[in-house]
Parts: C-alpha cells; structure tokens; sequence
C-alpha cells in the first residue's frame, strides 16, 4: 500500500520466514537473503502486470502463468476493496486514527474482468504491439540473412566441386 517507503525490515522478515521454513522441511543448504526476496517479488510483479495486460487484451484465457490466480486475488483489487480492508483492519487501532486521514494510491492494475469492457487499445498496448513486430522483422532478417549466407557458401562449394571436376577430366589445363 505504500511503495514509497523503505521496505528493507519486510524483505528481512520475509527472508527469515523463508530461511524457517526451509529448515522445518528439512533444506539445510539454501539460504535466502531479504535482497533476494525483494528481486524475486519484483519479478513477479513484473510478470503479473505483463500477464494482466494480456488478459486485457486477449482475455483471461490467454494467460497460462501459474501464479496469476493466485497474485490476481491478491493484487487485482480495485482501490476501493483495498481502502476498505485497510480501514477494516486499522479500525480502532492508534495507527488506524493516525493514518485515517490520508489515502494511499496502490499500484496495481485493474482486474482483467473489468479491462475486458474497454474495446479500445490504451496507447501503451500499441506501442508494445509495434515493439514486438519490430523484433519480429529483426528475427526475420537475421534469419533470411543466414540463408542468404548458407545460399552464397553451397554456391561456392559448388563452384569449387565444378573447377576441381574439370582439373581432374582436364589435366592439361
């Protein structure tokens, strides 16, 4: 809920509840450190938002990630579900009066049921589609480029098999 703030202490507790249960299942040799762990959540995080897109754009059952489910339920809230479990759960408490003031802004996309309603495509979608074209036609290149190669060396080894052929019918010359 709040991604401007120094998350060193979460990654650190998170590392040592790891490090536990690794023990407790008997892993002795694999630590894991709170950086680690911070990388690791980045990147799924990354590879849900990349995933929610695609939902938005090609429908849910497009996506065959493993984990979207799961990380969906969690991060596809819409803000005012959030609002309201953060309220539920600071309500009462000294921080909850602190802090009920403010309104923290999650970062999380909105849920794909929701995207599937907008028929048209966000710019950013666009630019992302003409980026992978793009590198479609650079694999493309480079790959008719190594035939063109291949093409270019079986003509030569050709040419040589001809003339080495000759010689051998044609000693005089």
């Amino acid at each position: 809920d709040q991604p401007v703030c120094k998350k060193k202490k979460l990654w650190e507790v998170v590392a040592d509840k790891v490090n536990t249960k690794l023990r407790e299942s008997g892993v002795m040799d694999i630590t894991v450190k709170a950086y680690e762990c911070d990388l690791k959540w980045r990147n799924m995080l990354a590879t849900y938002r990349k995933n929610t897109d695609r939902a938005r754009r090609l429908g849910v059952a497009s996506v065959h990630w493993e984990f979207f489910k799961a990380m969906h339920d969690v991060l596809g809230k819409s803000r005012e579900e959030i609002e309201a479990q953060r309220q539920a759960k600071l309500s009462g408490t000294r921080v909850g009066k602190a802090i009920a003031s403010k309104r923290f802004t999650p970062i999380l996309p909105t849920p794909p049921a929701a995207a599937a309603a907008i028929t048209n495509r966000p710019p950013q979608d666009v630019l992302q589609l003409y980026m992978e074209l793009q590198e479609r036609k650079l694999n493309m290149w480079a790959q008719q480029k190594a035939l063109e190669e291949r093409k270019i060396e079986a003509i030569n080894n050709l040419a040589q098999a001809i003339s080495s052929l000759a010689q051998t019918s044609n000693p005089q010359t």
